[in-house]
């Protein structure tokens, strides 16, 4: 009875509005159209016109109509004023991040690496010489042994690396005189194991000469029925190893990015120091695509100098201006001749600025203050710091970032420079800002402008990353990842994303603390990270 008479109740409710005929007739009216309702959210300039430094977890972008496939997305963008590539992603110029096979791989996988300068002018020219002389098949950095390593230090060697072989050579380098080849069938039967590779190594090796292409290479270790084939200079040093095995799993990577000769982009960094203008000549010699300034406070006359320097001298060699987090910065770069810029100060993981110094910028608030205005002047900029996922790279290209720079979510992977390690039961690799103690020791000082100072003051620390498997892996997650937000919010381009975005048709709201908490994982006891998140 009780129920009965409550529906008898709403029933009398609504009978005013259902019987109303007016109501009727607005019923039967046809559908709202959507430019008549008003729009949900904020604009990127309501967002940001309020004073406030936002960084990514602040903000959430509001979904739109799809009307594409997934696959149909495309995130080719600029790097500089001359150079596209096919992903929006750039390694960190970090000593724990970039060098020749990070550097690789990024190419490859249609980003982009930029070399660290905290090593000799030397050293890191040849790095940007590897990455240009790489062949996909080639391995240019090989492992190897020299002849007075015993039987029992090889076997202890394959159970740390994997590898079935070594190339051996008179220093156990590359770069070395090539003695031989030393296989596991070389010593599986050898009783006594502290017998020499000297011993034990094949001598009588067949090899191919540098400069052999990767097809006649190839026939080459077809016809041997050898596992591994060296690739020795005209003195017999060892420069380069293919082996079957990598020979068998080399893929296609239509991605890549290349230049007008077909050799893999590089990009490396250098300082503002006088001494950097050979670091600059150094690198031009040796094919550098591009160069990055790398400051953590850009806006000096020292860096300045340093564009103008290159500009005039290597008109061919687009350089990235940075870092900067305002428009008066940026305009400074620009005006010198910057052909890109980095935005970030104080966003990083590892960094301390923000704390140390009490200078710096949110970096959601910097990407769309330096964009604005970098884009009027043709200038595309790379989000710099505080990325840690997916959904971080989407906020970012949303503001006007046309690349992200990524260094942690890098760092840790089997790419990335370093050995790993256990610590606390867990397989990690180091991982240290360029601002340390520690990187300031060996010569990164001169990026904040302290080198001379008695007494350094951080703007980093040191650390350590888990193991996060290959980036060959990982970037294409990324990648799948950013298409499908960018079809969530209803665009298939970084072009339409700006468009959407200037037109106000894109939309944004802020997020409370307890939206940030809804919208991440909660109210379970374990669960798995996946690669992006």
């Amino acid at each position: 009875m009780m129920d009965l008479r409550y529906c008898i109740l709403g029933m009398a409710f609504l009978a005013p509005v259902y019987g109303n005929p007016q109501m009727l007739a607005l019923r039967e009216e046809a559908p709202v159209s959507l430019e008549t309702l008003p729009p949900d959210g904020l604009s990127a300039a309501n967002l940001f016109g309020k004073g406030v430094s936002l960084t990514y977890d602040d903000f959430i972008l509001l979904p739109a109509h799809i009307d594409f496939a997934v696959d149909e997305v495309s995130l080719e963008t600029s790097l500089t004023r001359n150079i596209r590539l096919k992903l929006p992603f750039v390694s960190s110029p970090m000593d724990t991040v970039t060098e020749a096979k990070m550097a690789i791989s990024m190419a490859l996988l249609g980003g982009i690496g930029i070399v660290h300068y905290n090593n000799t002018i030397e050293e890191q020219a040849e790095i940007v010489r590897s990455v240009k002389r790489f062949e996909n098949g080639f391995i240019l950095e090989p492992f190897v042994l020299s002849p007075s390593h015993t039987v029992a230090e090889m076997a202890q060697v394959i159970k740390q690396v994997g590898f079935s072989g070594f190339p051996i050579t008179d220093n156990g380098k590359l770069h070395g005189k090539l003695l031989g080849i030393a296989t596991k069938r070389d010593i599986d039967f050898v009783s006594d194991p502290s017998k020499t590779l000297q011993e034990a190594m094949t001598k009588n090796v067949i090899t191919a000469s540098e400069g052999t292409s990767l097809e006649e290479a190839r026939k080459i270790l077809i016809q041997s029925k050898k596992s591994l084939l060296p690739i020795i200079n005209k003195r017999g040093e060892l420069v380069a190893l293919i082996s079957r095995k990598d020979m068998r799993q080399s893929k296609i990577f239509p991605l890549a990015s290349k230049g007008k000769d077909m050799h893999l982009l590089v990009g490396a960094a250098v300082g503002t120091r006088q001494d950097d203008r050979k670091r600059v000549d150094a690198l031009a010699a040796a094919g550098v695509d591009v160069l990055v300034i790398d400051s953590a406070q850009g806006d000096s006359s020292f860096q300045i100098e340093m564009i103008r320097y290159i500009k005039s001298r290597y008109p061919q060699i687009d350089v990235i201006g940075g870092n900067v987090v305002t428009v008066a910065q940026a305009k400074n770069l620009i005006d010198a001749g910057a052909d890109g810029l980095r935005v970030g100060m104080g966003s990083g993981s590892i960094c301390i600025t923000q704390e140390m110094m009490a200078v710096g910028r949110g970096q959601a608030t910097g990407i769309y203050q330096v964009a604005k205005f970098a884009h009027q002047h043709g200038v595309p900029i790379i989000a710099d710091g505080g990325i840690r996922n997916s959904g971080h790279i989407l906020r970012a290209l949303s503001l006007g970032a046309d690349m992200v720079m990524m260094g942690s979510m890098l760092a840790g992977s089997e790419e990335a420079p370093g050995d790993y390690f256990l610590q606390e039961g867990v397989r990690v690799k180091r991982y240290r800002g360029m601002g340390s103690l520690e990187a300031m020791a060996k010569n990164a000082a001169q990026r904040y402008l302290n080198d001379t100072s008695a007494i350094k003051i951080p703007q980093g620390v040191s650390g350590t990353v888990i193991d996060k498997g290959s980036i060959r892996t990982q970037l294409p997650f990324l990648a799948q990842a950013v298409k499908h937000g960018m079809q969530d919010i209803g665009v298939s381009s970084l072009k339409q994303l700006a468009e959407a975005r200037e037109s106000g048709s894109l939309r944004f709201e802020w997020r409370t603390v307890a939206a940030q908490g809804e919208g991440k994982v909660h109210s379970i006891h374990t669960y798995e990270n996946p690669i992006g998140y």
